[in-house]
């Protein structure tokens, strides 16, 4: 079994966390599994999975085409070289020429449903792929019965040839903080002892920021101690952000934290007021996960999988920023109603685990090489 880990990027969003907790949730449980990652991430991928094999590219391929094409030329290759029978892509693209099974997983519809959320090379890149993947994988895994739902909709496809695996949380390093982690997390944003809002996640277009900003405004504006508003994570290429903060009145404080450390989120997370995450739609939803591990309070929308995960545990509103003001206002007016959601998300956040997608994931591989001897024969 063979896990590509080239695709990850340097710095962890989604798809890098769900990587690395399924590589490592997949060497706890025992799995005979190769790592082939990129040279920058061996190191770490060595200390994730002690018992399995972690092979490093021979080449730099930090590129989308440097690695495009190592994955359709070399790749196939290597796989025959180490004699795996297995290759799971887990973002996405896949070799085409490959002779052994191929998973891919497919993180969300949106490239089809909201395009206008992505760039235009980023929408037909991921559209031509995710089709591509859909008729010559072996087979496909989805994060949540929403996606799954999507992709055979808008592919007329079939959502029962989609194995839907949902994700787990690392309660390592997403759980209810201790006073020094909410201070340390503090300290790194520079907020001293004011209480605030937070946001975690790119600021791209889907993320639907500038009605937070927005929204936030709104709801705060009549405070006499308002609550400023933490934007944390990789910049993206919504240009209306800049046009929201421009717009914010100049007593109310917004800061764009930028990209934490991994080890100051659980006490940015759970020492915030509440989380905001008023996204126009998400493949599964992490980001709302690891704030309820976190012990916050969050509000979230209904879009898309975003209430598989939440589910009763966490607060929804609206995508326009009077939504999202009418919800900030009344959460941030109710200590206890903020505590009792807190308290449920905590409980709920315990249903999902790493150790349960491994073992889901290790049935995929399974089936995915039995269907593919069954094609071969």
């Amino acid at each position: 079994m063979l896990i590509d880990a080239t695709a990850v990027p340097a710095d962890r969003g989604g798809v890098g966390r769900y990587v690395d907790s399924l590589v490592a949730a997949l060497d706890r449980d025992g799995a005979a599994i190769t790592v082939v990652c990129q040279p920058r991430d061996e190191q770490l991928f060595a200390q994730l999975a002690p018992a399995s094999r972690v092979v490093r590219t021979a080449e730099t391929i930090a590129t989308r085409t440097a690695r495009l094409t190592w994955e359709q030329t070399t790749l196939p290759r290597l796989a025959r070289r180490l004699g795996v029978d297995v290759v799971h892509s887990p973002h996405y693209t896949m070799p085409l020429a490959s002779r052994a099974a191929s998973v891919v997983t497919l993180h969300d519809a949106t490239f089809f449903t909201d395009a206008l959320l992505h760039s235009s090379v980023k929408a037909r890149f991921f559209r031509a792929w995710t089709t591509t993947a859909l008729r010559r994988a072996s087979l496909c895994v989805v994060p949540s019965a929403a996606t799954a739902e999507e992709l055979a909709r808008v592919t007329r496809g079939r959502r029962a040839d989609l194995e839907i695996i949902q994700h787990g949380v690392d309660t390592e390093r997403f759980h209810p903080p201790s006073p020094e982690e909410i201070r340390a997390a503090r300290d790194a944003v520079g907020l001293g002892n004011m209480p605030y809002v937070a946001f975690l996640g790119a600021l791209e277009p889907r993320k639907n920021v500038p009605a937070l900003i927005r929204g936030f405004a709104l709801a705060v504006a009549d405070q006499p101690d308002p609550p400023a508003l933490v934007l944390a994570g990789q910049p993206g290429w919504d240009r209306q952000v800049e046009n929201a903060l421009d717009a914010v009145p100049h007593r109310l404080r917004v800061i764009r934290a930028g990209y934490l450390p991994f080890e100051t989120l659980a006490g940015f997370l759970g020492g915030a007021e509440l989380v905001a995450y008023p996204s126009l739609g998400e493949g599964f939803g992490l980001p709302v996960l690891e704030a309820m591990a976190s012990g916050a309070c969050v509000l979230t929308t209904r879009r898309l999988a975003l209430p598989e995960v939440g589910g009763d545990a966490v607060a929804y509103c609206g995508v326009g920023a009077g939504d999202v003001a009418a919800a900030l206002r009344e959460l941030l007016a109710d200590p206890s109603g903020r505590a009792a959601l807190a308290e449920a998300a905590q409980r709920r956040a315990k249903e999902f685990s790493w150790a349960l997608s491994a073992e889901r994931h290790r049935v995929a591989y399974e089936l995915a090489w039995h269907r593919h001897r069954a094609a071969s024969a």
